[in-house]
């Protein structure tokens, strides 16, 4: 099988999880962020990521996916979830501050679907329409929205350490974990231990990096 994904999309972070923590032989690629086409000649829109199942056929969606891996074999490993209302409430809040902090610094690591210059264009000029401001006026803003956000991380204080459920993760794991994951590229955020505990224990049974070391 084969995943097609990038590597700032929380969405593709959600079966890149479940591929990793079943240590399935999934092939994963990256494809450049301005190849529209390629995605929608797999599955008819412009979305990943994408699965190219066994047989040829592909499917997208990434809980499908998700979900698709995890019964792949007859053996699901992902757990049930238990705070999935904290869960949606929390990202509902936070998610414009996620935003602002993450999409002007994509383009400045050296990911693998920002490797063509035209891949960067296309990005910036979508993702600075979104956010209604140019990513240097982001960058600008980045302490003010880090002391926003901050107290809103104290918040994540439902969660449970895998390590502290046998080293198992749940739903709840894999839709929260690729957000928060994304924030480790923001330079002076800082997160409560239990939230850094957290994001490194996902990280080490999942196989999903963080982007500590690289942050901007």
């Amino acid at each position: 099988m084969k995943l097609f994904l990038f590597e700032h999309c929380p969405f593709c972070m959600k079966a890149k999880m479940v591929a990793g923590i079943k240590k399935l032989p999934i092939e994963f690629i990256y494809m450049q962020n301005d190849d529209v086409d390629s995605r929608i000649e797999k599955v008819g829109a412009n979305m990943v990521p994408i699965l190219e199942k066994e047989d040829g056929s592909y499917m997208a969606e990434s809980l499908d996916i998700a979900e698709f891996l995890d019964k792949h074999d007859h053996h699901s490993v992902i757990e049930q979830a238990t705070h999935a209302d904290e869960i949606s409430e929390w990202l509902d809040t936070a998610r414009p501050l996620f935003f602002n902090l993450t999409f002007a610094r994509w383009p400045q690591l050296n990911l693998q679907e920002f490797q063509r210059p035209e891949a960067v264009t296309w990005y910036t000029e979508k993702k600075e329409a979104f956010i209604g401001m140019s990513f240097k006026e982001a960058l600008d803003q980045s302490d003010e929205y880090i002391n926003t956000l901050k107290p809103l991380l104290v918040d994540v204080n439902f969660i449970t350490l895998p390590s502290e459920k046998g080293n198992k993760i749940t739903w709840d794991d894999i839709n929260l974990f690729p957000f928060l994951r994304n924030l480790t590229v923001v330079k002076g955020l800082d997160f409560p231990p239990h939230l850094k505990n957290y994001l490194d224990e996902i990280s080490e049974l999942t196989g999903v990096n963080l982007f500590f070391d690289v942050a901007v």
